[in-house]
């Protein structure tokens, strides 16, 4: 096995780690979701990304995945919150989601975007996003 070479003090500055993030990208789910009488009672598939920005820039100590971020837990709590109840809107789905992992320790930014792809034959999806900070600001 081939010993990992420490670069510590050779990276320049400007190229140190500035920030950290973990995502989890289009997990697929289906859900109870939409307003419209078609809708009620026919799950729907939907895309659902979270991407979560970390305090710690750090890779986990000694490469131990005990001290790392669950992917299981982020895909089991996404599954679970789309199938415990019906949603008429995205909106209060990903509200859910983003509450849940707001409230964990370590993260400092948080964005989730939940989309439905099979709405429209003429678009890839329709969905909503929300983020812990400002992407657009209007004039």
């Amino acid at each position: 096995m081939s010993e990992v070479v420490k670069l510590d003090g050779l990276v320049p500055r400007e190229l140190r780690v500035k920030s950290s993030s973990i995502l989890l990208d289009s997990l697929e789910v289906e859900a109870d979701i939409g307003f419209h009488d078609f809708e009620v009672g026919a799950p729907q598939r939907l895309l659902v990304t979270v991407e979560i920005w970390l305090d710690d820039f750090d890779p986990p100590a000694g490469d131990d995945p005990a001290n790392a971020w669950d992917y299981d837990l982020l895909r089991n709590e996404i599954c679970r919150i789309a199938g415990e109840r019906r949603y008429n809107l995205q909106e209060t789905l990903v509200h859910a989601i983003y509450q849940r992992f707001a409230a964990m320790r370590g993260v400092k930014a948080l964005r989730v975007r939940s989309s439905k792809p099979d709405i429209y034959a003429d678009a890839r999806a329709v969905g909503v996003e929300i983020a812990s900070y400002p992407r657009y600001r209007p004039d």
